[in-house]
């Protein structure tokens, strides 16, 4: 069956728009939009009609009749009402079988698009396409029906026609990757659902002092909701060091809420020090994307002023936060100050660094943390280990280890938990007492 032959079997079984019989051809032909496609493949057969009906050939009249009608052609209306053989008063325009008439409402939904859009701050877009069921099903069965071999769907060219008229409207371009927002548009019910899709924003803090955690710790017996416990504040903790980070960007984005990812954690009463620790604050929905970095640093260090400090903060994106959530195993160094139950002696100390550097450690997931944690064995490897003595019975150690390993652990033996300890090396019963993060050490 030749194009033409199958365009008119399509018109004389359903009512169809230019954009609708167009795109049934949609592959055929480059550099031509749909419309016109449909448009062009009227005219032909109004043509080939034409020259019929003047010939007296009632094929060629009739051919005519389905095009005024179903083919929505004024065109054809004229030709048959000169030939005195169609009244277009007494045939109002019909319905399109596929798209019932949606095409024509486009640019009342790309002005509101616009507008919706006005509220938001975004270098590039994307169109989302909603279509009822019905609607997608009718489309298969149509297609399946006429054996279309080169068409594209509905949704598609929905989301083609509508994208285009809104990039030509904000002079921004259309990014089918990683979009800033994305319009969601119903076109059969006129709804459009604007999505801003999360902002990622890198950096590293310092913990400058102990007793605060990481990240919000809520109240274990009301969980959040506020009781007398708590204070009523629904947390255990007044401040965490993602409280501190996040609420200028919350106010400074307009974002619903955000998630805070680090590479690691350190406990509550352990510093982080040195360069810091990378973290990822993920914003989600927010309203505003241009940022001044420079002055929201500022306003955090104000805000952790003698507690937490960010730097190096740029806006990133989700691969990063990958590479960041992978670089948790990297290496890490700590300084931690040992108290020994007895005394000990420089003798003890070249044992312990010659036993720990370049020592392949198996611990168990410790005691503390049995209860949230898997109970796994897991092999850490530690590089380097430096050891200066404080008094009689005190020691700091400084040690380059993989990431992950439990220091406090590695000095306690947590009962036999984790394997070639300081306690068990030196059979001298040792506790931390301070525990210091002084770097981590990740590409970036």
């Amino acid at each position: 069956m030749d194009i033409l032959h199958k365009a008119l079997s399509m018109l004389e079984a359903h009512a169809l728009c230019d954009h609708c019989l167009g795109r049934q051809f949609a592959l055929l032909g480059h550099g031509i939009e749909n419309d016109e496609r449909g448009r062009v493949l009227k005219h032909t057969l109004l043509m080939d009609a034409h020259v019929l009906a003047l010939c007296g050939n009632k094929k060629g009249v009739k051919v005519l009749k389905v095009l005024a009608t179903n083919g929505f052609s004024h065109v054809a209306a004229e030709v048959l009402e000169k030939m005195e053989v169609y009244n277009r008063a007494k045939h109002e325009r019909g319905t399109c079988f596929l798209c019932e008439n949606r095409f024509s409402l486009l640019d009342d939904l790309v002005a509101k698009s616009v507008t919706l859009l006005g509220y938001y701050e975004y270098s590039n877009f994307l169109v989302g396409i909603e279509l009822p069921v019905s609607v997608a099903e009718r489309e298969d069965e149509f297609r399946a029906r006429f054996e279309v071999d080169y068409g594209e769907n509905l949704k598609n060219e929905f989301g083609r026609v509508i994208g285009k008229k809104i990039a030509e409207s904000v002079r921004k371009p259309v990014d089918f990757k990683k979009p800033d927002i994305v319009v969601l548009v119903n076109p059969f019910t006129g709804r459009i659902d604007l999505r801003s899709n999360p902002l990622f924003v890198a950096g590293r803090y310092r913990k400058l002092v102990r007793d605060i955690p990481q990240s919000k710790w809520f109240c274990s017996n009301c969980r959040g909701k506020g009781c007398e416990k708590c204070n009523w504040t629904g947390k255990m903790y007044p401040e965490s060091v993602q409280e501190i980070v996040e609420e200028p960007f919350l106010r400074a984005t307009g974002g619903t809420h955000a998630s805070f990812h680090a590479s690691g954690r350190e406990d509550i009463d352990v510093r982080m020090l040195g360069g810091g620790r990378p973290f990822v604050l993920e914003i989600t929905r927010p309203r505003r994307r241009f940022l001044d970095l420079r002055k929201l640093e500022r306003e955090v260090n104000r805000r952790g002023k003698g507690k937490v400090n960010v730097v190096a903060l740029k806006l990133t994106d989700r691969v990063f936060l990958r590479e960041l959530k992978r670089g948790e195993t990297k290496q890490k160094e700590y300084a931690v100050v040992i108290e020994f139950e007895n005394k000990i002696t420089s003798k003890d100390l070249c044992t312990l660094k010659e036993r720990l550097t370049n020592a392949l450690i198996l611990q168990k997931t410790p005691l503390r943390v049995l209860h949230r944690r898997a109970d796994l064995t897991r092999e850490k490897y530690i590089y380097d280990v430096n050891i200066k003595k404080l008094s009689s019975n005190k020691a700091e150690m400084r040690i380059r280890c993989q990431g992950g390993l439990y220091v406090k652990e590695l000095v306690t033996g947590d009962e036999g938990r984790t394997a070639n300890s300081v306690s068990e090396i030196l059979n001298n019963k040792a506790k931390p007492l301070k525990l210091d993060v002084l770097n981590v050490i990740m590409e970036e």
